[in-house]
């Protein structure tokens, strides 16, 4: 959006931008629910983060879903610290756009919000989703616990079974990584599309569904 070419590889630290030592402002609410958008987890729920493209839809697909108490955007999987938009836009970041995701597991589980993730978008396409191009937009899962990751895995295994069946040739590029830094993004960006309803929303699945574990995660 902001270059007109951008590398879809990813800089190492030696070639990352500088970045800056205090985190950039945000909202001090989220736009839908009211909590505080810099809230922590409540005790017995769990955190997860998605990475399916343009963070605006991605969000919405999240906030949606009943057991979920908070969303927010932001970046991840990156080495510039607190980066800002037109940063991770340059490819020189590492980052990817993020959906943090703070939910009740006693209400919806870690392999409904995988689901929700992997049907949401098309997690073969490496660094792109659709005509959003560049390392910002790859498909990532950044795992809070050994759980999740396993949960993760045998999800895309099976989807990738799945998509083999309905005649597709290319495999889940996911990145499947520790949760590491999760920057939050500028205010704007925040529940875009509660804030802005007619707002560009990028997110498309290939129409395979992907099958829950027997035991959800």
């Amino acid at each position: 959006m902001f270059f007109s070419r951008k590398p879809l590889d990813l800089p190492t630290r030696e070639t990352a931008l500088p970045g800056r030592a205090v985190p950039i402002p945000t909202a001090a609410v989220h736009f839908v629910s009211g909590r505080p958008l810099e809230a922590d987890a409540p005790a017995g729920y769990e955190t997860s983060v998605f990475g399916l493209g343009c963070f605006w839809g991605a969000e919405r697909l999240f906030w949606q879903m009943k057991g979920v108490w908070l969303t927010r955007v932001g970046y991840a999987g990156g080495v510039t610290p607190n980066p800002t938009y037109e940063e991770v836009c340059s490819g020189q970041t590492g980052h990817t756009e993020i959906v943090e995701v703070i939910f009740n597991p006693a209400e919806i589980s870690f392999a409904d919000l995988v689901k929700r993730f992997l049907e949401s978008h098309d997690p073969t396409q490496g660094m792109r989703q659709g005509n959003d191009i560049g390392t910002q937009y790859r498909s990532a899962i950044y795992f809070a616990s050994p759980k999740q990751e396993a949960t993760a895995r045998a999800m895309i295994a099976a989807y990738n079974v799945e998509l083999a069946a309905a005649g597709h040739r290319a495999e889940v590029t996911t990145e499947i990584a520790p949760r590491g830094p999760v920057f939050l993004a500028e205010d704007y960006h925040q529940q875009y599309l509660a804030k802005n309803p007619n707002g560009y929303c990028g997110i498309g699945g290939t129409g395979v569904t992907c099958p829950l574990p027997a035991k959800a995660g």
